[in-house]
C-alpha cells in the first residue's frame, strides 16, 4: 500500500504561477505518476503524467504551461503549473501506477489506471 500527499495548493491570480508536491509513503523509483484534476461534480480529468523512464506526457489544455518532474531520491512528484488561468480551478490529485492498464487509447495522450490515489490539494484560480 502507498499513500500519496499532495501539497502547494492555493489561491492566486490569473496569470500566475504554483507548484504542487505529491510525497510517496514508498519508492517512486520504476513507476508512472500522473495528475488529475477535479472540479466539484464533475470527472476526474488526466492532465499529465511522467513514465516510468522520466517522459512527460501532457493533455493539450495544459501542454506548454505545466510541467511533470519526478525525484525518486526523494519520492516526490512535481506540477509546476504557469500562466494560470480561472479554468485550472480544482482539486489537483496525484497517482501512481505501473501505466500498464489503458483506459483511453490516445496516441498523444493516453490515459491509464492508477493503483494509489492521493486525497488532492486544493487550486483556486482568480480572472
Amino acid at each position: 500500500q502507498v499513500q500519496l500527499v499532495e501539497s502547494g495548493g492555493a489561491s492566486v491570480q490569473a496569470g500566475g504561477s504554483l507548484s504542487l508536491s505529491c510525497q510517496a509513503s514508498g519508492s517512486t523509483s520504476g513507476y508512472c505518476m500522473g495528475w488529475f484534476r477535479q472540479l466539484s461534480g464533475n470527472s476526474r480529468e488526466a492532465l499529465t503524467f511522467i513514465t516510468k523512464n522520466g517522459r512527460g506526457m501532457y493533455a493539450n489544455k495544459v501542454k506548454g504551461r505545466f510541467t511533470i518532474s519526478k525525484d525518486d531520491g526523494k519520492n516526490t512528484l512535481y506540477l509546476q503549473m504557469n500562466n494560470l488561468k480561472p479554468g485550472d480551478t480544482g482539486m489537483y490529485y496525484c497517482a501512481i501506477g505501473t501505466c500498464t492498464r489503458l483506459l483511453i487509447a490516445a496516441r498523444d495522450f493516453p490515459t491509464y489506471e492508477y493503483d494509489y490515489w492521493g486525497q488532492g490539494t486544493q487550486v483556486t484560480v482568480s480572472s
